[in-house]
């Protein structure tokens, strides 16, 4: 309790780790707090059921309060960027446009931005993709593209040395990479602030939060001890879930009418293709490229082209026994994409009163209209792969998980200022995905990322 640090920063993911590393970096004493454990290479889980279990919320996924929707939201320090693909795209024009329309704030501008993606992105090792580097997952998308008229694209990754040559099968960057070679916050950020004097506090779940005069008390339990952390800054970065559910769990409702709602997830889809010959889509880089095509865009929807382990792909099929045996017999001969959407953000976060969280996300009339649009095209484009069989996962999930502490000017529909602070305390700031305004359509890290460097610049100045 005596102990005071200038900055305490919740969630270790994809802008925490970035805020530790700048702030100590500039000479703050900083706390990282993360609720899940600290993993090295050496000792991320090697099997797929043990990484879903101990580097997930939910020891996998979470639901939505009608199980009609599955979330992934990484438990680990390093965050979601320890079990994402580190696809790393700036937002375009219509993304921010969308969002200084709905939200009142003048920053939200690429040309505004963009000193800041630039900066960002010095720091990291990025990858765009090549012919060469497509597997045979990669081959069947891009062929039924071309046969379709569609463009597509090669994605840019944060990655240093895969070990693509001698064989290394990216895959299992699912579960933590092995090599460090993935961009992620623990490797680019937290552990170079480490040496730099930043105090990690892992396996540490932060219960609420209590702003006092001129400090903030962070009430947390550390593997079952409580304890109270105290500090002149605090800086949400939990994301849509992690910081929403705090805030909620802090008393903050009552302020805000709109904390908890405008949340977004880019629903995805998943549909996998059977071929005659093997395609082993689990081998070398397993995502490569995407659609690009312009008329998708104003059309609300994108494809991916993905994969997914053999356990995490097994649940997405329906069926028992014989059935479901005979399915999984052609996981070797199957490719995979899926549709994601930019949804609506009506989606709503609560707490219940034993402190869990219930998520309320349905699809709208427009969402379906968006996911029956995308659905065809991709369809459209399996078939002219000379896929023999589809096979469409009853299931849809939520990968980037955006809003319920948005950023606005209007008290009535926003929580968070345009300096980052929320409104009304002068030492509490948020900042990742939780203010986004609306979902933009386009992959969220990278502009987390730039997000959080435009705040530690700001912080850093005064």
């Amino acid at each position: 309790m005596n102990d005071i640090y200038d900055y305490v920063i919740v969630g270790s993911g994809t802008a925490g780790g970035l805020l530790a590393h700048n702030l100590t970096r500039a000479g703050a004493r900083c706390l990282l707090i993360e609720a899940g454990k600290y993993f090295r290479k050496e000792t991320f889980p090697r099997l797929e059921g043990d990484a879903s279990a101990q580097l997930y919320w939910g020891g996998g996924f979470e639901l939505s309060h009608d199980a009609s929707m599955a979330f992934l939201r990484g438990r680990v320090v390093g965050g979601g960027s320890i079990v994402n693909q580190a696809l790393l795209d700036r937002f375009d024009e219509v993304a921010f446009d969308d969002w200084r329309a709905e939200s009142g704030v003048d920053f939200f501008s690429l040309a505004v931005m963009e000193p800041y993606y630039d900066k960002v992105e010095a720091k990291l090792a990025l990858h765009t993709f090549t012919a060469v580097e497509r597997n045979r997952n990669a081959e069947k998308f891009v062929a039924g593209c071309e046969a379709c008229g569609y463009e597509w694209k090669y994605l840019r990754r944060g990655q240093a040395d895969c070990g693509f040559e001698a064989g290394n099968d990216c895959i299992g960057c699912l579960g933590g990479c092995h090599r460090d070679a993935k961009q992620s916050s623990m490797v680019v950020f937290i552990r170079p602030a480490e040496a730099l004097g930043l105090t990690v506090a892992a396996e540490t779940m932060v219960e609420w939060v209590e702003p006092a005069g001129d400090l903030v008390r962070v009430h947390a339990t550390c593997q079952g001890n409580k304890q109270t952390f105290q500090a002149r800054h605090i800086i949400l970065s939990g994301g849509a879930f992690g910081t929403t559910g705090l805030l909620l769990r802090s008393g903050f409702k009552p302020r805000f009418a709109a904390l908890g709602r405008y949340f977004a997830s880019h629903p995805q889809l998943m549909f996998f293709a059977v071929y005659d010959e093997e395609i082993n889509a689990h081998q070398g880089y397993f995502q490569t490229v995407n659609s690009k095509d312009p008329r998708f865009r104003p059309r609300g929807f994108k494809l991916e082209n993905v994969f997914a382990g053999p356990a995490s792909s097994a649940l997405l099929f329906t069926g028992y026994g014989l059935s479901h045996h005979e399915i999984m017999r052609k996981y070797r001969y199957m490719a995979c994409a899926e549709v994601a959407i930019r949804d609506e953000n009506a989606g709503e976060i609560e707490v219940g009163k034993n402190g869990r969280l219930a998520i309320k996300k349905n699809l709208t009339d427009q969402d379906r209209r968006r996911m029956k649009d995308g659905t065809a095209v991709l369809k459209e484009i399996l078939a002219a792969s000379n896929a023999r069989q589809v096979i469409e996962s009853p299931l849809y999930f939520g990968l980037h998980l955006m809003g319920g502490s948005r950023m606005g000017t209007d008290p009535a529909t926003s929580v968070v200022e345009p300096d980052y602070k929320l409104r009304g305390f002068e030492n509490v700031y948020v900042c990742d995905s939780s203010l986004y305004p609306n979902a933009p359509g386009i992959n969220p890290a990278l502009t987390i990322m730039a997000l959080a460097q435009r705040l530690s610049d700001q912080l850093t100045r005064s």
